[in-house]
């Protein structure tokens, strides 16, 4: 039987309790916490505080352990990297584990084109790092981004991001020439919400509106999307959409800049979830899941647009050889198992969570590709009234009774396990779902 969930002390327990009024004294009071969970260790979907409880896992720490927690594959690649050296700079010097992840990822990119990859330790610096090679490549200035998207914290990534107003307040002025237009947001679209269909007037309003009264096409270097929306409330946008978006950006010579970084790596059930579309970007960005927790991003261009001299650009520990290493075995796990198990896996969850959708009148919509799935939840279905202190009040309960969850956009559940989890643990995180939307509502 399953050992997982248990609850043995109400989190958090004391022991738990001891470490976060410690982290309170001494840590900066930026970071957000989103409730009180204390990890010691964790193995496949389960995750143990320090007081002996365990938790389902279907958040993997914001989408980051795709292989689950302590795979035995990944594990052992990190212990024999760390067992020869632990670092030195790759943007000055070779080594095997660097080569081989920048081929490995420009060999299964999205698209015919070959591929140049930059390695970096996280997704803000590989946006930060696209945005310098898109006006480099392009010699032009201006970027454009989508309403709700989350690109990062760092100042040009930051300026790029549009989820949330107080990651921008008080840190300005941020980067000049950026641009945001709106996003593919069906249930809630200025255009077609109201519509059978997307008529794709989100798309329209950049030649029409931004390019007519405010930008010329000529002077912008590139599109930032997300292929699947993130933080802004796991939004996958309609069939089409992104190719439209693809169009668009030839017709006006824009780079197109697929950040990947949440929804990449078998997430949505394919390695990349411009896949999903046949959409090859200009631009491809990476992190999170591709190095099952160990910080590794990439960049990944095309040949024709990775046009960057030598000591343009550098950074000292991306491509670190521990996070190659861990970033390899990944690729080797999702690759050979565990795109099919997210697929499979994914769709049950959908239908499960559809279940859930006919039973509760507060979810307004069920979204999601493979293990990448928004739920968003409404005080009515007919205004669409967002519910984000239903969104709060399950997800704090959950953690409770032993699930782990995070919210997204403004009231969206947003469920991202690793993607190891199987029938059992679906059905035991719809379950605990169920029963709380019923107490709760």
């Amino acid at each position: 039987m399953r050992d997982y969930p248990r609850i043995v002390v109400p989190p958090p327990g004391p022991a738990a309790q001891a470490i976060v009024r410690r982290d309170e004294e001494w840590t900066a009071p930026c970071y957000i916490k989103e409730y009180p969970l204390v990890v010691a260790r964790g193995l496949g979907p389960m995750v143990e505080d320090v007081d002996g409880n365990r938790f389902l896992d279907f958040m993997a720490g914001i989408a980051v352990c795709s292989t689950g927690y302590s795979h035995p594959r990944v594990v052992a690649a990190v212990k024999d990297a760390a067992g020869r050296f632990l670092h030195i700079c790759g943007s000055d010097f070779y080594y095997e584990g660097m080569a081989a992840l920048c081929e490995r990822l420009a060999k299964v990119a999205p698209g015919p084109s070959r591929k140049r990859v930059f390695l970096t330790n996280s997704g803000t610096e590989a946006t930060e790092g696209a945005i310098k090679l898109a006006r480099y490549a392009t010699r032009r200035t201006a970027i454009i981004a989508f309403r709700g998207a989350f690109h990062g914290r760092t100042t040009g990534a930051v300026t790029l991001t549009s989820s949330k107003a107080r990651q921008h307040a008080g840190f300005g002025p941020l980067l000049p020439d950026v641009h945001h237009v709106p996003f593919a947001y069906r249930y809630r679209c200025q255009f077609c919400a109201d519509q059978d269909a997307c008529n794709r007037g989100c798309i329209a309003s950049i030649e029409q509106e931004l390019f007519t009264r405010h930008l010329d096409p000529g002077d912008v270097a590139a599109i930032f999307v997300e292929p699947v929306q993130g933080e802004g409330g796991y939004i996958v946008p309609p069939a089409g959409w992104l190719r439209d978006l693809r169009e668009l950006c030839d017709r006006h010579g824009i780079l197109l800049v697929a950040d990947e970084v949440q929804c990449g790596v078998g997430r949505t059930g394919r390695m990349w979830a411009c896949e999903h579309e046949g959409v090859e970007p200009d631009i491809l960005l990476t992190a999170k899941g591709l190095g099952s927790g160990m910080p590794i991003g990439a960049i990944v261009a095309r040949e024709s647009v990775s046009t960057w001299e030598s000591g343009s650009h550098g950074s000292t520990y991306g491509g670190n050889p521990v996070c190659c290493a861990a970033a390899l075995a990944t690729l080797d796990l999702v690759e050979s198992e565990l795109m099919g198990n997210t697929a499979r896996m994914g769709e049950r969850l959908l239908a499960g969570l559809r279940k859930l959708e006919a039973k509760h009148a507060c979810i307004g919509e069920v979204r999601g590709l493979g293990l990448m799935i928004g739920v968003e939840f409404v005080k009515d279905r007919r205004t669409r009234e967002p519910a984000p202190d239903l969104l709060k009040s399950l997800v704090l309960a959950a953690f409770q009774r032993g699930l782990l969850l995070l919210g997204a956009g403004k009231s969206t559940l947003r469920l991202a396990p690793p993607l190891v989890v199987d029938e059992q643990d679906v059905d035991t995180a719809l379950a605990i779902i169920d029963g709380l939307l019923s107490e709760l509502d």
